[in-house]
């Protein structure tokens, strides 16, 4: 980890806002992934890590700690490629060079859910966005490799959806 990131902590008390949660997590989880792109799942792992954050504790009361949102997506991997008549462990495979001088741009994937998060009721106006309507843009992703994660992790991904949603109309960031 480069030695201006941000510790756990730090990203946790300072994730109020979607520089924290893109620029220093997200960011950060893409170059441990070896990814040239900030992409979903970088996002929702950052998220995860907020631990301090509603959002993170909303995904933790559905089983979706740090630690399970990385196995889900090594099944989904696994399970994509299955489909494609590739059978392989993940496990045995090398680990992904992480690059910690690679600024990771971001992807299509993040692109969308954040349209999908400034989207979402009620409207806001100049404020920022928050990790409650950032998880919300996540969750109103009906494709891609979250949706697909979260389905092999057997979360119901509408009901976390209404919540976070909820959470937003009483006000929670």
């Amino acid at each position: 980890m480069p030695s201006d990131a941000p510790g756990r902590d730090e990203l946790s008390k300072s994730a109020k806002d979607i520089r924290a949660l893109l620029v220093r997590g997200a960011r950060e989880e893409a170059r441990r992934d070896g990814s040239r792109t900030i992409e979903a799942e970088h996002v929702l792992l950052a998220l995860a890590a907020t631990e301090t954050t509603s959002a993170a504790r909303m995904l933790a009361e559905a089983g979706l700690t740090e630690e399970a949102i990385r196995a889900a997506l090594t099944r989904e991997w696994e399970h994509s490629l299955a489909v494609a008549g590739i059978a392989i462990k993940i496990g045995l495979l090398p680990i992904a060079t992480a690059d910690e001088h690679r600024d990771p741009d971001i992807g299509e994937s993040t692109k969308l859910l954040l349209k999908r998060a400034m989207d979402a009721p009620p409207k806001i106006g100049s404020g920022r966005i928050g990790p409650t309507r950032i998880l919300v843009g996540l969750l109103d992703t009906e494709r891609g490799r979250v949706a697909r994660a979260l389905e092999v992790a057997g979360v119901d991904r509408a009901a976390l959806r209404a919540k976070a949603a909820e959470a937003l109309v009483q006000g929670v960031r």
